[in-house]
């Protein structure tokens, strides 16, 4: 067999086991998981736009809250297997302070709506085909083009764990229940998260 033919065949079975795009580790490639101290964390941006659901959504809306930013698509196959672990969270945390907010990059709303009233998503998701407003996250936390990633935010809007790949409910909720302190008052213009990526 070629070598290139052998490397089309090997791209072909790693964008069919998930949905990461293929690079090279240069180095620069997120880890699976990080977490990060306090002091090491980086404001979470304001990201905003429409929802699936036609309505405005923005990270705003959350604040206060524990974060969890969960990217996906419904043409992903990790993305269809963590959803339903992401809607017991949400459900099972929100009394606690705890949401979950989608960012789809599916082609259309549409689309993306359809995936979640299929698979029963019980929160709402930022429509950001062209990851405009993914894009400004900070660099180096994640790899962008590949889906799908979770962030979770404390309540001071600050990125507190970044994780690549499917995320199970187990492992988030390991994430999340030391940032469950009380909840605090965000003054304005103080809540860490930031407009500009």
């Amino acid at each position: 067999m070629k070598p290139t033919k052998a490397a089309g065949i090997a791209l072909a079975l790693l964008m069919l086991s998930g949905c990461a795009t293929a690079h090279l580790d240069d180095g620069q490639a997120p880890r699976t998981l990080h977490t990060y101290a306090p002091a090491d964390r980086k404001a979470m941006p304001d990201l905003a736009g429409t929802a699936i659901d036609g309505r405005p959504i923005a990270v705003h809306d959350y604040r206060g809250n524990v974060l969890v930013i969960n990217t996906w698509a419904s043409w992903c196959g990790p993305c269809r297997a963590e959803a339903s672990d992401l809607s017991a969270v949400h459900t099972a945390f929100h009394s606690r302070g705890v949401r979950v907010m989608g960012v789809d990059a599916d082609a259309s709303r549409e689309v993306g709506a359809s995936f979640a009233r299929r698979h029963k998503v019980a929160y709402r998701s930022l429509h950001d085909p062209r990851s405009v407003e993914l894009l400004r996250i900070p660099k180096g936390l994640v790899n962008p083009q590949a889906y799908p990633y979770t962030l979770v935010v404390d309540r001071q809007g600050r990125i507190a764990a970044a994780r690549m790949g499917q995320i199970s409910r187990s492992e988030l909720t390991a994430l999340i229940e030391p940032l469950l302190g009380s909840p605090s008052r965000p003054t304005a213009g103080r809540t860490g998260m930031s407009r500009t990526g």
